[in-house]
């Protein structure tokens, strides 16, 4: 007889591991289906945002940021360092020391909130007597016993199966030469020249990576926008950071194919004016973007099917066409943010659990981790134009903030967007070295209801980058600044 539970979550990354846990501490029995194996064939928590999103990509980040202010920034602080190299395969070996640290770490409240973890894919094979029936198998198991399907029963079941890369056509990835965003964050050496399909979040980041640690990079963007969600404002300061830094970014770029030259890769292009264009380079990152992971779940077995684009139908709570089937994270609509997919699955464990949650999908936050980092909140200028809102705007820059100054950091600004009338804070827009951190006040403020003023009354630390969103916030009610 099958094991039966309150809830069965296929998928732990972000939104599945937190859906189970939450799940489990409101008292529901609870069980989480997941397939991933890392490299060395071990199972692993954590999905694509532990192993090979969001924490390796960061953790490279930070590495060759420090890196690139060794060589290059510490002389304006009296420091001399000459010679400094790098060794890329301790590098590698730290990230992955931090990936096998947060993943233990799931594994560790997966034992405190007795999560059952079962080990493989999961798959709907049926409905009967007001239970689901979950197909689990574990083809990449070693132990032949273990390989054999198990089935079990959930009252619930919680979809939270994530996304993957995108791949071209006619663009084989083999994550040697030709790399997805996981191949990217795992190069044995770095690529004299280096080509990125994509100026979106994983491209800048990675392009980033690469160019800090001493490759040519080129990337090269279909759409004519550069950043095309972010505010005006960001754009253009965007843009000029990246580009002083030596990305070397082509807008309009439409890529055909890709063969194996001389002298490496070579890339053909068709520029924004229609020139046939070839770049060469020695390895090729394409990171256009991730499309849900749908495939296999056996959704026809339960009564339902994903749109054209792969992605499964929900409401506003996360609720499918099928009662107590529910979709979070990159398989359902909005964001691909790690942050979104856990709020959704917290949400949906306290519906499961009889609350009355609710996420302001306008309170999610963007954040692009380059170095001045992008990150925003609500509305840009160009929506609220588009609605036609009155607003009011104000904008302040870190480069006559005191601490953005001793810690070398004056690079962007902070932008903070109002009603006109009733002053609510409606987006903040900031790009700066602490932008993922100073969003979180910015998110806060708009869960509340805020207003411009509000901000501006607040005490902030002096000297501290906070004071930059103080005197936006200032600015947006035509108050002069306070604090340099």
């Amino acid at each position: 007889m099958a094991q039966t539970y309150d809830v069965v979550v296929i998928g732990a990354g972000p939104g599945g591991y937190i859906a189970a846990v939450r799940a489990a501490q409101l008292g529901l029995k609870v069980a989480c289906v997941e397939k991933w194996r890392n490299p060395k064939g071990e199972a692993a928590l954590g999905g694509t945002c532990l192993n090979v999103g969001c924490i390796p990509s960061k953790a490279l980040l930070g590495s060759s940021e420090v890196f690139e202010k060794t060589r290059r920034h510490v002389g304006e602080h009296g420091i001399s360092a000459d010679g400094v190299r790098i060794d890329l395969a301790k590098m590698m070996a730290r990230k992955d020391a931090i990936v096998s640290k947060m993943t233990k770490g799931v594994e560790f409240l997966f034992r405190k909130n007795r999560i059952t973890w079962l080990r493989g894919h999961g798959r709907f094979v049926g409905a009967e007597d007001g239970a689901f029936r979950v197909e689990v198998l574990d083809e990449a198991a070693q132990d032949p016993d273990a390989k054999a399907p198990q089935l079990i029963d959930a009252v619930n079941v919680i979809i939270a199966t994530g996304s993957k890369a995108r791949h071209l056509p006619g663009i084989p990835v083999d994550n040697q030469r030709i790399c997805d965003s996981e191949g990217a964050l795992s190069m044995s050496e770095v690529p004299k020249r280096l080509g990125v399909i994509g100026a979106g979040v994983i491209g800048l980041e990675l392009g980033s990576v690469w160019r800090r640690l001493g490759a040519q990079v080129t990337i090269l963007e279909a759409l004519p926008t550069f950043l095309a969600a972010a505010d005006a404002g960001v754009r253009k300061e965007a843009w000029k950071q990246l580009t002083r830094q030596g990305l070397k970014i082509h807008l309009g770029a439409q890529v055909g194919a890709v063969q194996a030259g001389k002298r490496g890769l070579e890339v053909h292009w068709t520029d924004d004016q229609g020139a046939a264009q070839v770049l060469e380079c020695d390895r090729l990152v394409v990171s256009a973007g991730r499309v849900p992971n749908t495939d296999g779940l056996g959704l026809d077995a339960v009564g339902l099917a994903v749109d054209g684009r792969g992605f499964i139908p929900v409401d506003l709570h996360c609720r499918t066409a099928v009662p107590n089937v529910w979709a979070v994270g990159d398989v359902v609509r909005g964001p691909m943010l790690a942050h979104k997919a856990g709020d959704e699955g917290v949400m949906v464990a306290e519906l499961i659990a009889g609350q009355k949650p609710h996420i302001d999908y306008l309170c999610i936050p963007w954040v692009i981790y380059t170095s001045p980092e992008i990150a925003w909140v609500g509305r840009t200028e160009e929506q609220l134009q588009a609605e036609g809102r009155a607003y009011k705007s104000g904008q302040f820059p870190f480069s006559i903030n005191g601490r953005a100054l001793g810690v070398a950091a004056p690079e962007g600004f902070v932008k903070v967007l109002a009603d006109a009338t009733t002053d609510e804070v409606l987006g903040v827009h900031i790009v700066s070295a602490a932008a993922s951190d100073l969003i979180a006040e910015a998110v806060l403020a708009m869960e509340f209801k805020a207003s411009a003023e509000d901000i501006g009354r607040i005490s902030h630390p002096h000297p501290s980058m906070s004071e930059v969103l103080r005197e936006a916030a200032l600015a947006a009610t035509d108050q002069r600044a306070l604090n340099m």
